[in-house]
């Protein structure tokens, strides 16, 4: 999945987005509202963390103006401010998730991985394909009851794929996804982690899941033994 912080204390921001990148996911980091207004509206992102107090503005009022905007990618705003009048108000401007400082790494994770889950009613817990099975929360992945260990990117590749059944994900796709906006390498790069993937998740058990579509992308299919 594919993150943006918007934060203005950079210890923080470095932290958050360390975490999360360790997680799987692609972090772009903004320190201001005018980055992070430019940066939503360019990207498409799954989730923005969203600080309230930054140096041109409050964070609050960029969150009105990516709903007004049309922008309906989930919001989750921190804030060192915890009094109900400040959920509210966090809430009101059309964040989605409200989280007081200082915070557990481990709860922003999961309300993370909530408001993902809420964008998508159909999106559970557990995704699979076929006997291919990845749980988010434990960081796992397993085929026919066997744990296969992946790096943080696999595994948010294998994610992206997973989350799209019965279509294609182009090159393209898979990049804005699963690498950051600092990346600056070519599309190559997806090549090399589809094969990595498919050494992991399909030649030791004999399957062909991971399928490429000439001209289009990569196709992740159920292929279960008989």
């Amino acid at each position: 999945m594919r993150l943006l912080v918007v934060d203005d204390d950079a210890r923080i921001a470095r932290a958050v987005s360390r975490g999360l990148e360790a997680e799987g996911h692609a972090v772009d980091v903004a320190g201001d509202i005018a980055d992070g207004e430019w940066l939503a509206s360019e990207n498409d992102y799954d989730a923005i963390i969203l600080d309230v107090m930054l140096p041109d503005g409050s964070g609050t009022d960029l969150c009105r103006r990516l709903r007004a905007a049309g922008h309906w990618v989930p919001i989750l705003i921190l804030t060192a401010k915890n009094a109900p009048a400040d959920e509210v108000a966090a809430l009101d401007s059309g964040a989605d998730d409200f989280l007081a400082k200082p915070f557990a790494f481990g709860v922003l994770v999961a309300r993370i991985r909530a408001l993902l889950r809420r964008r998508d009613d159909t999106r559970p817990t557990v995704v699979s394909c076929g006997d291919l099975l990845l749980d988010p929360a434990r960081h796992q992945v397993t085929r026919a009851g066997v744990e296969i260990p992946l790096t943080p990117r696999q595994f948010a590749l294998l994610e992206l794929l997973m989350r799209r059944p019965d279509r294609a994900v182009s090159k393209r796709e898979i990049l804005e996804h699963v690498w950051d906006f600092a990346f600056d390498g070519g599309p190559n790069i997806v090549e090399v982690y589809v094969r990595q993937l498919r050494q992991r998740i399909d030649i030791p058990f004999g399957r062909q899941s991971l399928r490429t579509v000439r001209g289009v992308g990569y196709l992740l299919e159920p292929d279960d033994a008989s």
